[in-house]
């Protein structure tokens, strides 16, 4: 059974930093992506970051670019999330999501329907 379990989400100042966890387990996860989408109350989802099986390929949002940073530890089966420099309009539940392969395009990678499994989310709030 594929699981996703996001922590690390919580309460933070502007300009303050957090790092988003994403524990997995129930498949070989060395050959999948993983992202990070997120969305805010009465948004869409929004791609966020992904990350290619063996970390050396990268996507991020304009967003986010420069502020947050996507990793992966193919022995503890997790992928994280650093964010930098956070904004009141970063405040949004997140969530981590994967599948298999990597296409070498940013919009395929950020296409949500791309993604097989998703975690259930950890909220991040931005204050001002």
């Amino acid at each position: 059974q594929v699981q996703l379990v996001e922590s690390g989400g919580g309460l933070v100042q502007a300009g303050g930093s957090l790092r988003l966890s994403c524990a997995t387990s129930g498949f070989t996860f060395s050959n999948y992506r993983m992202a990070w989408f997120r969305q805010a109350p009465g948004k869409g989802r929004e791609f966020v970051a992904a990350i290619s099986m063996s970390g050396g390929n990268t996507y991020s949002a304009d967003s986010v670019k420069g502020r947050f940073t996507i990793s992966r530890d193919n022995a503890k089966n997790a992928a994280y999330l650093q964010m930098n420099s956070l904004k009141p309009e970063d405040t949004a539940t997140y969530c981590c999501a994967t599948n298999i392969g990597w296409v070498d395009s940013y919009g395929w990678m950020a296409t949500g329907a791309r993604y097989k499994y998703w975690g259930q989310g950890t909220q991040v709030t931005v204050s001002s």
